[in-house]
């Protein structure tokens, strides 16, 4: 069988630990034969990120914007006990943060559901998809540690030269203090790209902060939302047959643990990253979770929702087998596939990505699943393979659907 061509490269932002054995292993058992893949490689492990200054997460973002669709395996972002472990220049920035500020990009997270995984919710019945503020907030923040007798102040510098302060707090005892920012332009895009997602979906919109203790900040988003959806998508959204609504962020839980599912939920940076760790953990795993990042000018970068599984790492140099879950990472490639293939107009490129995804949820539906997928799910006679038995499990259906 003659295989499928590409016109466009993607761009390849690999990664670190047990993801990037597994991102090789997919490549070599469910892609190469069947794909003449054209891509950009950028190698967005630790080491190189060091040995570069980081440069090389800055010029994957470069070439997203250039080629319009990237996939990327999961990366470390390094805390105080990973620098004598990889000998690190400095404890190097989050390359999703980088990325995602590069792109002004919005996150959407939805889970993968397939039969015999139910989610711990019953009332659950379809998907709830997490969109994410992808800009500022807690992952772009100044923070300091206070000495006792000392006084924070927020100062505004004004393009004049005056000045506007607000005093933080007067500290009696040593304490720490954050700033955190964000920009309407970016907040914009935001409410647009999740706007432009539900109308794509055809599904309901929400939107949740706690505007009524942040009365600048939260209520910010929350008036540009409103702003963007009187002038722009009221009607839209009446003509589909779906709504947008606000409410605060505590209500927005009690509803959604309540619902059914079948929206979309948008969230702030940080609460965004929450839930969609709790959306994911309802219906399963993070493993089974897909990842988006969709930016203003239609550039789309996929990526698993999950980190780099360290601990099967360390057992894998070891020499010992594991049952790593590869599936929000086959997903990432079937989804930036998919997409390459649309904006080329190459239906063979879109087909392959749905048949991969096929074969691998019939994989598990038959049973055949990693050790995190058996612990949950009810179908009978599960079989727990180690990750390469199940790569090669659902090569072989794979083989069959071409």
């Amino acid at each position: 069988m003659a295989k499928i061509q590409m016109s466009t490269p993607l761009v390849e932002m690999d990664g670190d630990e047990m993801t990037r054995i597994l991102w090789q292993m997919i490549k070599d058992m469910l892609i190469l034969p069947y794909v003449e893949l054209k891509s950009e490689y950028y190698d967005l492990g630790l080491p190189h990120r060091n040995e570069t200054g980081d440069q090389v997460t800055v010029d994957s973002a470069n070439a997203a914007k250039k080629y319009g669709v990237a996939v990327k395996c999961a990366t470390i972002t390094p805390n105080a006990a990973r620098m004598p472990e990889y000998g690190l220049k400095e404890m190097w920035k989050s390359p999703n943060a980088t990325i995602r500020a590069m792109l002004d990009g919005t996150v959407f997270r939805a889970p993968i559901l397939v039969k015999g995984v139910n989610p711990y919710i019953p009332t659950w019945k379809r998907p709830i998809t997490i969109a994410r503020h992808a800009y500022g907030d807690v992952y772009k923040n100044s923070e300091l540690t206070v000495p006792a007798g000392a006084k924070a102040e927020l100062v505004i510098t004004n393009p004049d030269g005056s000045e506007t302060r607000q005093l933080i707090h007067d500290f009696a005892g040593s304490g720490i203090v954050q700033g955190l920012h964000n920009l309407d332009g970016s907040i914009a895009s935001f409410a647009r790209a999740c706007m432009n997602f539900a109308l794509d979906q055809k599904e309901d919109l929400w939107f949740a902060t706690k505007d009524t203790i942040s009365k600048k900040y939260d209520h910010r988003f929350k008036d540009i939302f409103a702003e963007i959806f009187e002038d722009e998508y009221k009607e839209k959204f009446a003509a589909a047959g779906i709504e947008y609504f606000y409410t605060l962020i505590d209500d927005a839980v009690a509803r959604v643990v309540r619902s059914e599912g079948g929206f979309i939920w948008a969230c702030k940076n940080y609460d965004g990253d929450v839930m969609s760790d709790m959306v994911a953990t309802v219906f399963g795993s993070l493993s089974m979770m897909t990842s988006v990042l969709v930016s203003p000018d239609g550039v789309f970068e996929y990526e698993a929702a999950h980190g780099t599984v360290q601990r099967h790492y360390y057992k894998h140099l070891k020499g010992e087998k594991t049952s790593t879950n590869p599936v929000a990472t086959i997903f990432a490639w079937s989804g930036a596939f998919r997409k390459r293939g649309e904006l080329d107009g190459l239906p063979e490129l879109m087909g392959f990505a749905d048949k991969l995804e096929r074969a691998t949820v019939q994989t598990i539906e038959e049973g055949v699943m990693s050790g995190d997928l058996a612990a949950l799910s009810t179908i009978p006679n599960k079989q727990v393979v180690a990750s390469e038995e199940f790569l090669a499990a659902i090569g072989q259906r794979l083989t069959a659907l071409m």
